[in-house]
């Protein structure tokens, strides 16, 4: 993803940077903003709360700055962004820190769960989860999971989270299984037996008839997808 440089014009040399310029708090925003809402999912909303550089920080007088995200930075939850000096006698960079919160429809309990309750209809209300809360992936998707066993328990309004559930295990080690391949306009099915127990969305080898191994994923019961 490639940002523009801000024309910002730095005319005298700070002595320490406790707040940032007015300019720079609208276009770090702006810039937080389009990159976070580059992986948001649909119906979401988003905050963005910038916070305040290292107040002893010193920096030299600069023509020309630049906001960025620093590579690899996943701008979701508390993260940070960063601002350079690309036109100066001295060139510097800082990062500012920032919190960027998402929320969206998800599934959520309606009461309080223990873990190793097998979930029911009962259990579950779609409503607003903030989904950057966790790392663990928010169960957003339109259909309840229900008939999943918790694997830790979870308070009332509490959105459900992908770490909640027990993994399933689809077959195990020495079981027959199926292979598909899926493509534009094309499908391939085999057959092979599990090398290691199946788990849901994990990768495992299967064995093919002729001896050769292939890496897939467990995706059903006695199902595995190869990746294209």
């Amino acid at each position: 993803m490639k940002f523009a440089v801000l024309p910002l014009l730095w005319m005298l040399a700070l002595p320490a940077v406790a707040a940032l310029a007015p300019q720079w708090q609208q276009e770090l925003q702006q810039l937080t903003e389009q990159a976070a809402r580059a992986a948001l999912p649909p119906h979401a909303e988003l905050q963005v709360q910038l916070g305040a550089p290292d107040p002893r920080l010193r920096l030299a007088p600069c023509e020309q700055v630049q906001a960025f995200v620093p590579a690899g930075q996943s701008l979701w939850g508390r993260s940070r962004i960063g601002l350079r000096c690309v036109a100066g006698a001295v060139r510097w960079s800082i990062s500012v820190p920032v919190q960027v919160r998402v929320f969206a429809p998800a599934w959520a309990a309606t009461q309080a769960l223990p873990a190793g309750v097998t979930l029911e209809a009962a259990h579950l209300e779609r409503r607003r989860v903030e989904l950057s809360a966790e790392a663990s992936p928010a169960l957003a998707q339109a259909e309840a999971p229900l008939g999943r066993v918790l694997a830790r328990p979870l308070e009332a309004g509490e959105g459900l989270r992908q770490s909640h559930l027990r993994q399933r295990l689809w077959f195990a080690a020495g079981a027959p299984v199926q292979l598909r391949l899926a493509g534009s306009g094309f499908a391939v099915k085999a057959e092979g037996q599990a090398m290691a127990p199946g788990l849901d969305g994990q990768p495992v080898r299967v064995r093919l008839d002729n001896g050769r191994t292939v890496l897939g994923q467990a995706v059903g019961p006695n199902e595995v997808e190869l990746a294209w």
